[in-house]
């Protein structure tokens, strides 16, 4: 199946409404408080260090504010392009591998920030807890976890 054409998407419901939806909308979220909120987005990443916003520090959150746009309309718009379960498999690697660069980039936050969620504020959520959950989804996809057989055999 190389395109999606009119054939309905074959993968479990959990998939497409995170994939398709939750994530691309969250994600353009995130580039909203990051090109249009940037003192909230700094204050709520790590108040104690929050620069004054100055031309260069407006750049910088701009252009995080493009690769979270870049991000949800690859997303969004790549897996609706094909339902062909390479193309989903080969983003969403690319994907999970992002997941632990960007928990990764918390990683100056100490070593509790991964699991003192009680701790968490919004941004945290979404920087870790959102972002376990799609690691999670994308690991259990690429697993094969409720994929039918049908799915993953390609003619080639």
């Amino acid at each position: 199946m190389a395109s999606s054409g009119t054939a309905a998407c074959p993968y479990p419901a959990w998939y497409q409404l995170f994939f398709l939806f939750i994530e691309p909308v969250s994600t353009v979220v995130g580039a909203y408080y990051a090109h249009l909120q940037p003192n909230t987005y700094l204050a709520l990443t790590h108040a104690p260090s929050a620069p004054p916003i100055t031309g260069g520090t407006k750049i910088v959150l701009s252009q995080l504010a493009n690769l979270y746009l870049a991000f949800a309309l690859n997303e969004a718009l790549v897996l609706r392009s094909s339902y062909d379960i390479r193309v989903w498999r080969t983003l969403l690697l690319g994907l999970l591998i992002a997941d632990f660069g960007h928990l990764y980039s918390v990683s100056p936050l100490g070593p509790s920030i991964y699991w003192e969620f009680q701790r968490w504020n919004a941004i945290d959520w979404g920087n870790i807890g959102f972002v376990y959950v799609g690691a999670a989804t994308r690991t259990a996809f690429l697993l094969g976890v409720g994929i039918k057989a049908r799915v993953t055999k390609q003619k080639k």
